[in-house]
């Protein structure tokens, strides 16, 4: 047991070396130091041991310090790398960013690039846009001239990035916004829509000058009408369903005045069945008022014969006055 013990441990020491090699060279990255001393990067083993200690990776902030040298931006210090590191940033896009500007006579200083970054904005992308704009294909905007036409007309915006307003400006959507109002504005201030289809830059040129680009991320380089399409016809369907109330209207007024008409037609109908009771009531007392003139004296035989001639006559001028009526004799008693 004592001899296996001893083969066993030269093993032990070569693999506790190697441990410790691993962790020696984990600490102190020796061959990334190497690297950067022959790149002419001025940084030394403790401080990329200490980089280690503080949680920042000695690869990123040495490559990123290499990449600036090499562009010949001096200005940079590893303090300045790690801070931002630390910050929650992204070291290599800031440094990719900064070439890029520095090459493109962009004035990009440093700390305007790492708060392009931490703003959550992509600072490299808005370096290349800076020196490539970019194309924004709006979507469908509808809109209705003065003569009631509809049009739908699509743009394509070409922006870049404005460096200074990236960080609180507002983003795409704001521009595209703005352009689509622009468009629907110009088109609706136009006389017909035959004008507008003639002379489609009229747009571009109205949405140019109204500054759409003002407190936004971006330099709208150029507005162009790409399609412009005819729609429905907006005035002929206002004006139809304006008739259509108007007739509904209408109806419903001579609906109420016919209404009216017959409650009134009622009324009178009731007065007048009112009337002929109280007229059937009064008739129905004439013959006891005679009875009792007759028993009073105050009336006549003579008297109730010549009342009976009268009547008779009445009767017979209302007869011959009705036409194709026949002439009836007086019933003298």
């Amino acid at each position: 047991m004592g001899i296996e013990a001893v083969s066993f441990f030269p093993l032990i020491l070569l693999g506790a070396a190697i441990l410790l090699l691993a962790i020696f060279f984990y600490y102190v990255p020796f061959l990334l130091w190497i690297s950067a001393k022959v790149s002419g990067v001025n940084i030394s083993l403790i401080q990329l041991f200490l980089m280690r200690i503080r949680k920042v990776p000695p690869y990123i902030i040495t490559r990123a310090m290499i990449e600036a040298h090499k562009a010949g931006l001096k200005s940079l210090t590893r303090d300045e790398l790690e801070a931002h590191y630390l910050a929650g940033g992204h070291v290599e896009k800031v440094v990719h960013a900064l070439v890029s500007a520095s090459k493109a006579n962009i004035d990009l200083p440093f700390q305007m690039a790492t708060a392009i970054d931490l703003a959550g904005r992509d600072v490299f992308e808005a370096v290349q846009m800076s020196v490539n704009p970019k194309v924004i294909n709006t979507p469908p905007v509808t809109a209705v001239a003065k003569d009631g036409i509809q049009l739908i007309a699509k743009a394509r915006v070409t922006v870049r990035a404005n460096i200074k307003q990236l960080v609180g400006g507002a983003g795409e959507e704001t521009v595209l916004a703005r352009v689509g109002e622009g468009i629907v504005s110009s088109i609706g201030s136009s006389e017909s829509h035959k004008s507008v289809l003639e002379n489609p830059d009229s747009i571009s040129k109205l949405v140019l000058r109204k500054g759409l680009d003002a407190g936004t991320a971006f330099e709208i380089l150029s507005i162009d009408i790409a399609d412009i399409d005819i729609g429905k016809n907006i005035g002929a369907y206002l004006q139809m369903d304006q008739a259509q109330a108007d007739k509904n209207i209408a109806q419903a007024r001579a609906e109420e005045r016919r209404a009216m008409a017959v409650a009134l037609e009622q009324e009178m109908k009731a007065k007048a069945q009112e009337a002929r009771a109280k007229v059937i009531e009064a008739e129905a007392e004439v013959p006891k008022a005679m009875a009792d003139a007759f028993r009073s004296g105050n009336l006549g035989v003579m008297d109730y014969y010549r009342m009976k001639n009268i009547e008779a006559d009445t009767t017979m001028r209302e007869s011959i006055a009705r036409p194709g009526a026949t002439p009836q004799k007086p019933n003298k008693e």
